[in-house]
Parts: structure tokens; C-alpha cells; sequence
């Protein structure tokens, strides 16, 4: 079915990121002061048993992912690097050293605001993180509508760990998981979507993807379906239901096509289903996808002709 439109255990959890790593005493120069000559590395001193500092790591998290590795962060667990800790003179936990080019340049001690280290950061990279989600969202639109369900699930988490309230990006989500044969998740995330941003069109959309997606099971068999349609050309049922089948197959266009031809020939049949279910279409595939827009402007030509 191609429908288109990490893990942390507190401070010390392994994100699986390449930008965000536990660090040690051993891996220090490496991880830290020769990485820091390529991109800036926070390095966040904490505890397990220090409050403050699980409530600033997943921040730490969060800003760095928003950096897309434009900025690294490298988390030292002082009670099992104590002597890492007396070098660098670390009188207190949470801290957080900026390191760039082998050398420390700012930092601060004590939980932060998101807004107070979003700051650090953009001015350690010289501009504005904001930008990064927009192109994570570009990204992701152009990998769901290529086929490449993987690669967008993964540009759509990225926004939405960022920016919960992001419709579009939880609508993504729905697709691609759809797209991947993961209906369970796609409910999860859709249910997730419509509570962060309930009214939005992204949502309504991502929404029709999953209601057409819980059809599949009730479809007759594509022989069937090219039996009755070589019998009778007009059997729109037969054909709506193809239109359906070649639609969860990805074949869009196919799919268009045959409810373009009930439109033409009977556009008042089954109370104007073919064109409700164009739109329907329309909607799962997501207002930005090109076979939606070629198919609206073939209805349109259709009905305004």
C-alpha cells in the first residue's frame, strides 16, 4: 500500500544520533575538542541523581536535533568521570560548556529555558534554527511524494519533536506510516494530530488517507473488477472500486482516470460519488502532492468545460 501525502532514557539515553552522544573521560578529545574544529560541541556535565539536569537534558535534546548537526552535544555522567570533571573545574551540575575549535568559548550553569539555549546556539551557528524545520519539511514532502516513505517518516518525526502543534508534519506521518504497512501507527499519529491541531486541513486530509487505507480488506479481487469493466464499460461500481484498489496500489493517475470517466459519462450517479471521491483522494494525497494537482485540474477542466 503507498498512500504518499529516539529513544532517550533521561540525561545519559542513547538518542541513536550521530550529533548526540554519551561521552567519557577516554573519548573526550575525540568526541569533544577534534570535533569541535568541525562544528560546535555542547558538553553537558550531569548526574542521575541531579533533578536539574534531567530537566535540562531533554531540552539540550531538543535544540540540538532543531540544528539538524550543525551543532553537536556530548553528555559527561560526572560520577563516572570525576577527574574529567576536577580538569575542567566543574563546581556544579547541570553546566554546559560550548566547545569550538578544541577550545571552550561560553557556557552557563543551571537548567535553562529553551529560549536561552536556542540563543547559545544561534549564535554559535551565526543564524536562526527556524529555517531548518522548513527545509525538514520540504524535504519530507518531496520524499512522500517520490515513493520514499522511510526517508520522509523520518523528516516528519524530526519537525514534530520540534514543533508538536505542526499539523502538517503529524499528517506526514500518517501517510508514510500508511505507506510503510504500519496502519496501527498511522492511527496513533493521527489521533496524536487531531488533538495537537484538531480543525486543520492537514489533519481532515491525513484522516480520508487512513478511512480510504481501512478499505483494502472489503475490495473484490482485481480480476474481478477487469471482468465486470470488460463486460460493461459503464458498471461504475465496478469501476469506483477500481479507481479504489489502483489508488492504495499508488497508481494514482490510473485511479483519477477511472473516476474521471464516471464524471464524464454520469456525473449525477450514486448521488455524485465519483467526484466526492476525487476530492476525497485529493485530500489523502495532500494538497502539495503533483498527482493532486494534475487530478484537480483535470476535474476541473471536466466540470467547467
Amino acid at each position: 500500500m503507498r498512500i504518499i501525502g529516539a529513544k532517550t532514557d533521561g540525561p545519559a539515553g542513547d538518542t541513536g544520533e550521530a550529533w548526540i552522544k554519551d561521552g567519557t573521560t577516554e573519548t573526550f578529545v575525540r568526541d569533544v575538542l577534534e570535533a569541535s574544529r568541525e562544528v560546535p560541541v555542547l558538553v553537558d556535565f550531569w548526574a542521575p541523581w541531579c533533578g536539574p539536569c534531567r530537566q535540562l537534558g531533554p531540552v539540550l535534546e531538543k535544540v540540538v536535533r532543531a540544528a539538524r548537526g550543525r551543532v553537536r552535544l556530548v553528555k559527561i555522567n560526572v560520577d563516572e568521570n570525576p577527574e574529567l570533571a576536577q580538569q575542567l573545574r566543574i563546581q556544579s551540575i547541570p553546566t554546559v560548556y560550548a566547545f569550538v575549535d578544541g577550545q571552550p568559548v561560553t557556557g552557563f550553569a543551571g537548567a535553562q529555558p529553551e529560549s536561552q539555549i536556542r540563543a547559545l546556539i544561534e549564535r554559535l551557528l551565526g543564524g536562526p534554527l527556524a529555517a531548518d524545520l522548513e527545509a525538514e519539511l520540504k524535504a519530507a514532502r518531496e520524499a512522500l511524494a517520490g515513493g520514499r516513505a522511510s526517508e520522509a517518516f523520518v523528516h516528519f518525526r524530526r519537525v514534530v519533536e520540534q514543533e508538536p502543534d505542526r499539523a502538517e508534519a503529524w499528517a506526514g506521518l500518517v501517510r508514510a506510516a500508511l505507506a510503510l504497512g504500519r496502519p496501527e501507527d498511522a492511527e496513533r499519529f493521527l489521533e496524536e494530530g487531531k488533538r495537537r491541531a484538531p480543525e486543520q486541513a492537514a489533519i481532515r486530509g491525513a484522516e480520508a488517507a487512513l478511512r480510504i487505507a481501512r478499505e483494502a480488506g472489503a475490495l473484490p479481487p482485481r480480476e474481478e473488477l477487469e471482468r465486470r469493466l470488460a463486460a460493461d464499460p459503464d458498471d461504475f461500481e465496478a469501476r469506483s472500486r477500481m479507481a479504489t484498489r489502483l489508488f492504495l496500489e499508488g497508481r494514482y493517475e490510473e485511479a483519477f482516470d477511472h473516476l474521471l470517466h464516471i464524471v464524464r459519462r454520469d456525473r449525477g450517479w450514486g448521488d455524485d460519488a465519483a467526484r466526492k471521491r476525487l476530492l476525497e483522494f485529493f485530500d489523502a494525497l495532500g494538497a502539495d502532492h503533483p498527482a493532486a494537482r494534475r487530478g484537480r485540474a483535470k476535474l476541473s477542466s471536466l466540470l467547467f468545460a
